[in-house]
């Protein structure tokens, strides 16, 4: 019969439960906790292993359980609370929790996540942790628009001098990762072939969209939240809107497309052409983001750096 487990992860300890049910167990969410857990579910075999992201606090179980060859799947948090609700249930416990989760582990199914070396587990924290630099760059900066008191406006001046810094500094740490990494440095210079795609652009790709190139433009689309959604109901025909999928990735994909709306001929020919037709100017950048994307999907999928007629 086949098992799937369901963990809730706090920061001092983490619950399992199962489906179909087993009695519940609980484990300190520290080093002997989790080698604790690792032996009971290598002996358990469980089909999968389903757990929410709690801002790092899984990271050190999920790595152990993966290299144990044990399948792990990390799900968006968002998806098993809505979930939870279709089955009524409201109530909120960390038993609760982890009994909800396996129960969606068994019925949803989802796939088991391929380990992260340790080279890309720092890679990753280091992308991270930029993005974190730049939104308390952007705090301050807006801080700034509204300092009268000079005393304040030299402070604001310092702390983003900091920033500054520290980002060039995040920059420069990612390109040397990337430079000793063969694959994604490959995949990095194919990207950057591509006008308005920067190193930073391009390095936040394929860290943190591994699956460019693996997908059709459909399914791409659909990954990053860039696909029109229908809203159809009987006679109703509602209006298309995007939405959904990695909205980080979305939000920081904005700036390199208005890069490209001016610089890259191909999107810009076609975000003119949406505008021509009368569509609203966020509407074509949105487009022009979906078209951006799915021409470096293509060029990744065929191993080639950028032609204006891929598409």
């Amino acid at each position: 019969m086949a098992t799937h487990v369901g963990i809730d992860i706090a920061k001092r300890s983490f619950d399992l439960a199962f489906e179909p049910k087993q009695k519940a167990r609980h484990f300190d969410n520290d080093a002997s906790g989790i080698r604790q857990c690792c032996t009971m579910l290598k002996q358990l075999q469980p089909d999968l292993i389903v757990m929410e992201p709690t801002g790092g606090y899984e990271a050190a179980l999920q790595i152990q359980l993966q290299a144990a060859d044990l399948p792990v799947a990390v799900i968006n948090a968002r998806q098993i609370r809505e979930f939870a609700k279709a089955c009524g249930r409201l109530a909120k416990t960390d038993k609760l929790d982890a009994q909800i989760i396996a129960r969606f582990a068994a019925v949803m199914q989802p796939a088991a996540q391929k380990p992260v070396d340790a080279q890309t587990r720092v890679l990753k924290a280091l992308v991270a942790r930029r993005r974190q630099l730049v939104q308390m760059h952007t705090a301050e900066a807006n801080r700034m628009e509204h300092a009268d008191d000079n005393a304040i406006k030299q402070s604001i001046h310092k702390m983003l001098e900091l920033l500054e810094n520290q980002i060039d500094s995040a920059d420069r740490q990612i390109q040397e990762q990337v430079e000793s990494m063969p694959k994604l440095k490959d995949r990095t210079e194919q990207l950057l072939s591509a006008p308005a795609i920067g190193p930073t652009t391009a390095a936040l790709l394929v860290i943190e969209l591994p699956e460019l190139g693996q997908l059709n433009r459909r399914q791409i689309a659909a990954l990053v939240g860039v696909a029109p959604i229908n809203r159809d109901s009987g006679t109703y025909r509602g209006k298309r809107m995007t939405g959904g999928g990695r909205r980080d990735l979305r939000a920081r994909l904005f700036m390199p497309t208005l890069c490209a709306i001016r610089c890259n001929p191909v999107i810009r020919e076609f975000y003119q052409r949406l505008l021509d037709k009368g569509k609203a100017k966020m509407t074509a950048v949105v487009a022009a983001m979906r078209k951006l994307l799915t021409i470096l999907n293509a060029m990744l999928k065929k191993n080639e750096s950028w032609n204006p007629k891929t598409t």
